[in-house]
């Protein structure tokens, strides 16, 4: 490196806009190497999305197999393969070690930290951030550019800001009262960028209940179920977990792990078919022995609770799907609760979602996150056209994209102008 490119990379003043895990690592890596770094935020405080992912417990990343860790990413996975590989589970808590956050694994493989909650991490992060001499300018809401300048509204009014380099890590359009708001998306492609159009991502999707059945189940968790979906490729996923019953139709982590295809599919076709398996560790035979017994005065309730121990939410996703008179044939009741069809019409709005995909596309940036037709102009995180379901795969690629777009800058600081 030459003494006048160290020098430029020394008296540079980097932008970061957006305070999630993609700007603050982006951050931690400029302000590491000695740049100048004023992190900018439309919100009171940074990291409110991170925080709230988690109130129910921090799931930081996932131990399992990088190639199977990789297909979680779906058709994204070449252009984040070399982010996770240069960053993923194991760096990640390495990383969180040097912080002084401790981590484990749990019995499903996802990675916590000890006390299971975000905001100590962010604390002590936020702290060697600003030791590092990052400074935080909040309540500026990012407007675009003006002839290159950047340009923010403040509570003060509107103020525009030239630096040497920009990192644009604004987040998806989920949450939009934590800050993901999506707003960026026409600023983007005013300049002439590729942006994907956002869609929900890890999100519910809407059945047509009965009156009956939204007013006594919503709300109600389906445990220990089966579910299975083949997508438009022919592909068959068949996972088990759990669903939350909501008015509106069905939520959760079992649904978010297949809401991608689901999605395309309802929009290739206008609707999705899963299946249920509302009795996973019975096989149809013993169900259908268990059944053919006669009920004598019993309910047809207390007979499916004596006789299979299947009540509740379960029992009323029968009444929902079947007819009364099949009920009275063991077979084909059998075969309904190894395969309850339930009919997806459509996805919960964007901002009722996890996250969020589309965004800007790969092929608008080069291999260090930098916008090909606005040079020094830099994105990472959740506002890259990429998805992945809950369970640590939305931070990993956070931190690595933020990671990946952080050495860009420096990399463009650094070049020698005379080259």
């Amino acid at each position: 490196m030459s003494q006048s490119s160290v020098n430029r990379s020394a008296q540079a003043t980097v932008a970061i806009i957006g305070g999630g895990p993609a700007g603050l690592m982006a951050a931690e890596v400029l302000s590491q190497a000695g740049v100048k770094v004023e992190l900018y935020d439309a919100m009171p405080s940074v990291g409110r999305k991170f925080l709230m992912a988690g109130k129910g417990g921090m799931n930081i990343t996932h131990s399992e197999p990088f190639d199977k860790f990789m297909s979680r990413y779906g058709s994204s996975q070449a252009h984040l393969d070399p982010m996770l590989k240069a960053f993923g589970a194991e760096a990640i808590r390495d990383w969180l070690s040097e912080l002084g956050v401790e981590t484990f694994i749990g019995s499903s493989g996802k990675v916590f930290p000890v006390t299971m909650k975000a905001a100590p991490l962010l604390r002590a992060w936020l702290h060697r951030l600003r030791e590092d001499g990052v400074s935080f300018k909040m309540r500026h809401q990012w407007l675009g550019w003006d002839a290159g300048i950047l340009r923010f509204l403040t509570p003060s009014g509107e103020t525009k800001i030239s630096v040497d380099a920009v990192v644009l890590a604004l987040g998806g359009g989920s949450w939009a009262r934590l800050g993901s708001t999506g707003a960026w998306v026409p600023l983007l492609r005013e300049q002439g960028v590729s942006v994907e159009t956002l869609k929900p991502a890890n999100c519910g999707f809407e059945v047509t209940w009965s009156e009956f059945f939204s007013g006594h189940f919503a709300g109600q968790p389906l445990k220990s179920i089966l579910a299975s979906f083949t997508d438009l490729q022919g592909k068959r996923f068949c996972e088990p977990g759990e669903l939350m019953v909501t008015a509106e139709g069905v939520e959760g982590s079992l649904i978010y792990k297949m809401s991608a295809k689901v999605r395309e599919q309802i929009a290739a076709t206008g609707s999705a078919m899963i299946y249920l398996d509302l009795s996973p560790d019975k096989d149809k035979q013993f169900l259908i022995d268990r059944l053919s017994v006669s009920r004598g005065k019993n309910s047809m309730a207390n007979h499916l609770r004596k006789r299979i121990g299947l009540e509740g939410v379960k029992a009323g996703l029968l009444r929902e799907v079947l007819l009364k008179d099949v009920f009275d044939d063991p077979i084909r009741l059998c075969n309904t609760i190894k395969a309850l069809p339930l009919k997806l019409v459509a996805p919960r709005p964007i901002d009722e979602a996890i996250s969020t995909a589309g965004g800007v596309n790969f092929n608008a940036l080069n291999e260090q996150l930098m916008i090909r037709s606005k040079p020094g102009t830099f994105c990472a995180g959740e506002m890259l056209d990429w998805e992945a379901p809950t369970g640590g795969y939305l931070l990993t690629a956070c931190f690595a994209s933020g990671r990946v777009a952080g050495l860009g800058v420096l990399d463009w600081l650094q070049r020698d102008d005379s080259v």
